[in-house]
């Protein structure tokens, strides 16, 4: 196995056992992964770098499909419900989102997740910004304050969600998260027309 190949397959092994079991033990990964027990350590020195790496690769999935997805949709307001509909959708069949939504721990963990969502923050108030000069979004708000509400929000609901059981479908965790959205961004009622037309 090369070794690209052998750091995807720990990866996978590892999120899966995450996901399987709610612990993270490398003899477990490196079992489930069938390498010996000591190949994970070679490729990501400790436990955490293993963890951080799992980390790494969920939100890299989150930012390819949703964060950095372009939406054709002529509004913002249309364009952005459908990215909060892809958003709930992807962590509702993601098996980790419950467990890395939850928080996995303190230093090099914290500092892999605030890195990632620094950077959709950067993102999301570019988009948030992009709606001000549309005339979609009230221009007394500070873009980087909505991308940090609106992120943040969407991904503390959904963990609640996660939580629950039975799981509350995720077209009425959609319309909630969007009534919340549109009124944290001030969305102008015309905008809110326009999209369901």
């Amino acid at each position: 196995m090369r070794g690209a190949q052998a750091r995807e397959r720990l990866i996978a092994a590892a999120t899966e056992e995450l996901a399987d079991t709610g612990r993270f033990e490398v003899a477990a990964v490196a079992k489930r992964a069938g390498v010996s027990a000591g190949l994970p350590y070679r490729y990501f020195d400790t436990r955490t770098g293993l963890l951080v790496a799992v980390v790494d690769a969920f939100y890299q999935r989150f930012s390819d499909s949703i964060a950095l997805r372009t939406y054709d949709a002529p509004t913002w307001a249309q364009r952005e419900r459908q990215r909060i509909t892809d958003w709930v959708h992807f962590l509702y069949r993601e098996p980790v989102a419950p467990v890395i939504l939850a928080g996995l721990g303190e230093g090099e963990l914290a500092t892999a997740r605030g890195r990632w969502l620094q950077e959709m923050g950067r993102i999301g108030a570019h988009n948030m910004a992009q709606g001000q000069r549309d005339g979609e979004i009230a221009q007394d708000r500070d873009p980087e304050y909505l991308a940090a509400a609106t992120i943040g929000g969407t991904n503390a609901v959904v963990a609640v969600c996660l939580t629950r059981d039975p799981r509350p479908p995720a077209a009425e965790v959609i319309d909630q998260l969007w009534s919340i959205v549109a009124g944290a961004v001030g969305l102008n009622s015309s905008s809110e027309g326009k999209e369901h037309d």
